[in-house]
């Protein structure tokens, strides 16, 4: 039965239309002009820290880690706890290793570092492929849930109505990522995170409140209602059905706080940064919005539980996708006011604006990697005017086939694709990254044995893992196929991807390895320091640019 009320879902209506008017309008007015490719690309890189922080953690948190984190929080207890924890760290792996080496030698896309190393169209090809391979099976997450939330919220059960969705929040990722660029989507992320605190805040405060501001008796109640006291409150529930729970558990952290550091809608925004200093102040705000979300999430979860319910949340959705929803709706009480009315349509509001924002924000990391990657990396350049209309029209031939995509998996468990995208992340970019920008002897073959090796390890062991088959909540429950006893590929695909780049480099002779070590001496300040003062990092990258 679903919960909310023809007033919340009418306001709930008028709200999702008003939430587009404005995004469209938002991308339109600050769209850039046709031949700017430093527009479309990074803004100018005029964007404040703030703003850029706001950005960047909006790109971060995307719908999957809302309903997905608020999910295992209500179903697991102290297990969701720690894979909020997880995405924190995530961040703060990225802030604290990667953000300025990226800021400081990439241009535009994750290609122009790699080619910064070992320039080629070879390494650009395989860094693009690379890119859709991590972020296409997370825009699938994204907008296959669009129709099931909807339909959840607005209380209809039709699935050309769902599909409907599917295809209109697909063609308006599209737009905002041809239209809008950089700068466009990057207000769309920060309104997304004003609105996504702002309600998640009010809403911790409501379901404190009703525990007369005590986490303690909040906890021990979701406790209570967990079916499982002792295992909600100090771990096991999220794994307890694999062979090796305590293993799984640790190598799906991972996956997650590797691979989410390293996944390119989210690195995109290092090379936003004016400075190395603004990429510092930005990083710094966005682990500060993020920390305040793990809060938020964490007590809206647990409340979730503790005042509906364990059976009641797994009853709406056996994965717990409606928790953050359910213990919005619950923290208001029976008899909802017009303030509490406006409150939760202000909650489904921050989940429409984040589907709306996190789709477009992969689909312009994608589009560009696909222009300027593999279109603009022949050895005749385009003018800027090309490329700026290849990027655009590189954002149809990623979003068409997606949307294609996301009707037909709509009605399977979307849980294997978010993690093969963090797998890959942390199999494949991972290792491509670091070795990249801080072994001196590494080689244009350990570059592509580590993009590629990690990847199809990914590909191959990601059918045979329990999120597939084998379990009631797989995406194809009725079969048993489940070879592989890990939840994730990680604890084989990240050994198996940073073996590659090292065997690679190894195999490549101590000539090639020489060599390397000569190209990496020449850019190591760049890297590490950033360029000359008077000079851009983009003019430097341009300048080097095969």
């Amino acid at each position: 039965m679903n919960p909310f009320t023809g007033a919340t879902q009418s306001w709930s209506l008028v709200a999702f239309s008003i939430a587009v008017t404005v995004t469209l309008l938002l991308c339109v007015l600050t769209g850039p002009d046709s031949d700017d490719l430093a527009e479309f690309y990074t803004g100018y890189r005029s964007l404040s820290p703030l703003r850029n922080g706001l950005a960047i953690a909006g790109d971060y948190i995307s719908a999957a880690t809302v309903l997905t984190v608020g999910g295992v929080i209500a179903l697991c207890g102290y297990d969701g706890v720690v894979l909020a924890l997880s995405t924190l760290l995530s961040l703060l792996v990225l802030m604290f290793l990667l953000a300025e080496p990226l800021r400081n030698t990439g241009t535009f896309t994750m290609g122009d570092v790699l080619a910064r190393r070992m320039p080629g169209r070879g390494v650009r090809i395989a860094a693009c492929g690379v890119t859709i391979a991590a972020l296409v099976p997370m825009m699938l997450v994204q907008l296959a849930s669009t129709g099931q939330l909807l339909a959840f919220i607005l209380g209809f059960s039709d699935s050309s109505m769902k599909t409907g969705c599917i295809v209109g929040v697909g063609t308006l990722m599209i737009t905002y990522a041809a239209i809008g660029g950089m700068r466009g989507t990057a207000l769309i992320q920060l309104l997304k995170m004003v609105v996504l605190l702002g309600s998640g805040i009010a809403v911790a405060v409501l379901v404190l409140a009703r525990f007369h501001w005590s986490p303690g008796e909040l906890f021990d109640t979701a406790a209570r209602r967990s079916g499982a006291p002792h295992a909600f409150l100090h771990g096991g529930l999220q794994f307890a059905g694999g062979p090796h729970p305590r293993l799984d558990m640790i190598t799906t952290q991972c996956a997650i706080v590797m691979g989410g550091a390293c996944l390119p809608h989210v690195t995109m925004r290092m090379f936003t940064a004016g400075s190395a200093r603004q990429v510092r102040r930005s990083m710094s705000w966005a682990v500060s919005s993020v920390a305040l979300f793990v809060m938020v999430a964490c007590v809206i979860g647990i409340g979730a539980t503790a005042l509906i319910g364990r059976s009641h949340i797994a009853a709406a959705d056996p994965r717990g996708h409606t928790a953050y929803l359910l213990g919005s709706r619950a923290a208001l009480g029976p008899v909802v006011s017009r303030a509490e009315t406006l409150v939760f349509t202000t909650v489904t509001t921050a989940i429409f604006l984040t589907l709306l924002a996190s789709v477009a924000g992969m689909t312009l990391a994608c589009a560009n990697s696909l222009a300027h990657d593999v279109f603009a990396g022949r050895r005749k350049p385009l003018s800027p005017r090309r490329e700026t209309a290849l990027a655009r029209g590189s954002a149809l031939v990623v979003g068409a086939p997606v949307i294609a995509l996301a009707v037909l998996v709509q009605h399977r468990s979307l849980q294997p694709l978010a993690t093969l995208s963090f797998c890959v992340g942390a199999s494949a970019i991972a290792p491509a990254l670091v070795y990249s920008l801080f072994w001196r002897r590494f080689t244009r073959a350990g570059l592509l044995g580590a993009l590629l090796g990690g990847t199809l390890c990914v590909l191959v062991l990601m059918p045979g893992t329990r999120l597939v088959s084998g379990s009631p909540t797989a995406a194809f429950p009725t079969a048993d196929v489940d070879w592989f006893p890990f939840t994730t590929t990680a604890p084989v695909s990240i050994p198996v991807g940073f073996a590659c780049g090292w065997l690679g480099s190894l195999l490549s002779g101590r000539r090639a390895a020489d060599r390397e070590r000569r190209v990496y001496e020449g850019v190591e300040s760049l890297i590490l320091a950033g360029p000359r003062r008077g000079a851009s990092s983009a003019s430097a990258a341009e300048a080097e640019r095969p």
